[in-house]
């Protein structure tokens, strides 16, 4: 008999929930019931009435109090579609609301059990039976419908903002769904003039006047998710962070052709955006070709940054031979273009988890998208007249004549590509760079062991 009363009336809490979707807010719907009778209702309308108490459940208790004239609710039922929030349980408990029977568990921030159980606590002074699961399936589907529609709305937008190039690919959302440790919002650009409509990608954290911005440049096949550790170490300081993916990575568009990648191109497109975000007092921070890119950009902008990070990377200036592990990376591209880029992070990073290294392979569903993977090897300067091999030479002479910032340099010993010899010679073209931080247990990628590196960083560059 209880069980029919409770559906009975959860199912009136479903219409009030649907009202809200219809209205374009979270499908949450509430009744409260006395004696038998419905005295008040409530649906979700936070967005509608910029109101972030304006939960359902804190809608029906006010019209509940209203009704009886008394903000003790003795003797009322409150139904909810989903479990109530800490907020609103909290709200229940002062109410002295008398039962709580709730539809769908709601495991992120529930407080009825699912994260926490504010009921559950015998030194408060109420105490409120609580019911969930009730018509769970059907109020765990509208809420699924509604986002499944939302995120779909959101895709339409999004690519109406940035439309697809017939040349290019871009990974679906869902690919970055859920990726450990990688909590922060997208920010997309694609009227850079070098862009040509192409989508770029990057996180923009902290306070946009804040005196100090990092910016975090990634190499292949990598993309931001490599800082991970590092940005929370940055924006704890109240600094502002900058991260992007080159385009052929991460969650910017990917060419579909090799030959579309050049490294006078990228370049171009990493100087048009720190001068379109206005980056200033910047720590450029780079590893692999982070750096190969990166480094060549201060001469032409040295106003904008007054420091470096530097991570296991080099300036390619063509009139000295590549780094033997180099030439042996370059090679197995070569042969092996389809290599998983999860299994190569899980061998470099043992210490990695499965659904870190699987985030790696993330921006690659299949082969279509890997063009840069297979053209980056090949586009470092190897020869006096390769591309690139110029600007890098006028970038060392910078570097080392002209450069007033700061340096600090980190080097992950077990690196076979790019090792200690290497940095010692990139230290050296590095006018006042300390000798090197070593870090015996780090790799080719060392921002994987990089939150006690950033620790020291911003004690280092503090303005």
């Amino acid at each position: 008999m209880q069980l029919e009363q409770d559906a009975h009336w959860m199912r009136q809490a479903l219409a009030e929930a649907q009202a809200a979707a219809l209205a374009g807010e979270v499908p949450v719907g509430a009744v409260v019931v006395k004696d038998g009778q419905v005295i008040a209702t409530g649906r979700n309308a936070p967005v509608l009435g910029n109101d972030p108490t304006a939960h359902a459940e804190i809608v029906a208790l006010r019209a509940a109090a209203q009704h009886l004239g008394n903000y003790r609710l003795d003797g009322c039922t409150l139904y909810v579609t989903l479990e109530p929030c800490a907020m609103c349980s909290g709200a229940m408990l002062h109410a002295r609301v008398q039962r709580v029977v709730f539809g769908a568990p709601d495991p992120k921030t529930g407080a009825a059990g699912s994260v926490l159980n504010l009921f559950g606590h015998a030194e408060l002074n109420h105490h409120t039976d609580v019911q969930g699961g009730v018509l769970a399936h059907e109020c765990s589907a509208l809420l699924g419908t509604f986002f499944r529609q939302r995120r779909t709305q959101q895709r339409a937008q999004a690519l109406a903002r940035h439309p697809l190039r017939d040349d290019a690919l871009r990974t679906p959302d869902a690919a970055f769904a859920d990726l450990a440790g990688y909590p922060w919002a997208p920010h997309y650009i694609s009227d850079l003039p070098s862009l040509a409509g192409l989508r770029m990608h990057y996180l923009d954290e902290g306070p946009q006047q804040s005196p100090r911005t990092w910016l975090c440049l990634h190499g292949n096949p990598s993309w931001s998710y490599l800082y991970r550790h590092m940005l929370p170490v940055f924006l704890a300081a109240g600094d502002r962070v900058v991260a992007p993916d080159l385009i052929g990575f991460g969650k910017s568009d990917k060419p579909k052709k090799d030959g579309f990648h050049q490294f006078a191109w990228h370049r171009q497109v990493l100087l048009e955006l720190v001068d379109r975000l206005d980056l200033r007092n910047t720590v450029l921070v780079v590893q692999d070709w982070g750096g190969i890119l990166g480094l060549t950009l201060p001469m032409d902008m040295p106003g904008r940054f007054a420091g470096l990070l530097v991570m296991n990377t080099m300036l390619a200036t063509g009139d000295a031979p590549l780094p033997p592990g180099f030439a042996q990376w370059r090679e197995m591209c070569a042969k092996k273009p389809l290599y998983s880029v999860a299994r190569l992070f899980a061998r470099g990073n043992p210490h990695l988890t499965s659904s870190e290294c699987a985030a790696y392979d993330a921006p690659f569903p299949d082969r279509g998208y890997r063009a840069a993977l297979r053209a980056f090897p090949a586009l470092v300067p190897g020869q006096a007249d390769a591309e690139g091999a110029a600007v890098s030479r006028a970038a060392r002479d910078f570097w080392q004549h002209d450069w007033q910032g700061r340096s600090l340099m980190a080097v992950g010993v077990q690196d076979p590509v790019l090792g200690m010899p290497a940095m010692q010679a990139l230290q050296r073209d590095i006018r006042g760079c300390p000798p090197p931080i070593v870090l015996p247990q780090a790799g080719h990628f060392v921002p994987e062991h990089g939150q006690a590196l950033a620790v020291q960083a911003v004690e280092y560059f503090r303005p």
